[in-house]
């Protein structure tokens, strides 16, 4: 195992940071709350995250005001200036939409979660001193702590990175899974009560069938958001809810209703032959 490896994996077992990741991340997930807030932060108008595209901006910023600061002379002091005060003014809702992401976490995503808040914090605060600075005067003072709060920037990427590509944070859990492309029986129709979700298996896949006032529905079991049992979840207005952190999707057609989700829930086509109800995919 690499050294970096090894520091992620004792970050990952630090309960410690527990006192203070929980009753952080139990105040953000109240002030998401909110449906629209909820769903324009979990990119759930986007079909995929928020947090992603954003941090391109004040990373991109920061990282050309630190080349600029380094080898661009003074003609280019004004270019670096205005990029470090784009930085800073898009890092607050960069901020908060992985907040929201990470306010669903548990466990050693958690706590790995913290430290990259924490890093990213503090280049942000490294940043905001380089640009007061800059603004009196002081070149050479601003053009060190900005190289530090690019170091941080560049330790917390790193780990935001491990988060989504290591530990697979916030992706879409239904990516992989595709059900049969020809009619396939699933269950026979009597079997089926109505109004009530019903798990069901077609090969390896599973999924959650609905049936209310005649019309069946069909949609992938697991949540596209962290792989939450959408079986065990609640039905309400031709609307299911994962009853993990709360994921709303359109029976009829998988759409996302509310977040966290961003990404549409596979939806399957119904039909009942002969007494079993049958799924192909769309």
């Amino acid at each position: 195992m690499s050294a970096l490896h090894k520091l992620m994996a004792r970050i990952e077992q630090t309960e410690a940071l527990d006192k203070v990741a929980q009753p952080v991340a139990g105040l953000v997930g109240r002030i998401v709350k909110p449906r629209p807030i909820r769903n324009i932060l979990s990119g759930s108008y986007l079909g995929h995250p928020l947090h992603p595209l954003m941090t391109d901006l004040p990373i991109g910023a920061w990282t050309m005001a630190t080349l600029l600061d380094t080898v661009g002379g003074r003609r280019a002091e004004p270019a670096a200036d205005l990029l470090v005060t784009a930085g800073i003014l898009t890092a607050a809702p960069t901020a908060w939409a992985g907040l929201n992401d990470w306010s669903d976490t548990q466990g050693g995503d958690r706590r790995v979660g913290i430290v990259h808040a924490a890093a990213n914090a503090t280049a942000l605060v490294c940043f905001t001193a380089s640009l007061v600075a800059r603004r009196s005067g002081r070149r050479r003072v601003a053009k060190v702590i900005a190289l530090g709060g690019f170091g941080l920037l560049m330790s917390g990427g790193y780990l935001g990175g491990h988060l989504s590509y290591s530990r697979g944070v916030n992706i879409n859990h239904t990516a992989w899974r595709e059900g049969p492309a020809e009619w396939t029986s699933v269950l026979a129709a009597s079997e089926l009560t109505d109004d009530m979700p019903q798990l069901v298996q077609v090969g390896d896949l599973s999924l959650v069938l609905y049936r209310s006032g005649g019309t069946l529905r069909a949609l992938d079991s697991v949540c596209s958001h962290m792989g939450g049992p959408l079986d065990e979840g609640t039905v309400d207005d031709g609307c299911v809810t994962c009853p993990w952190h709360g994921s709303t999707f359109r029976l009829a057609d998988g759409s996302v209703v509310r977040g966290p989700a961003s990404s549409e829930q596979p939806a399957y086509e119904t039909r009942v032959r002969e007494g079993h109800i049958e799924v192909r995919r769309r």
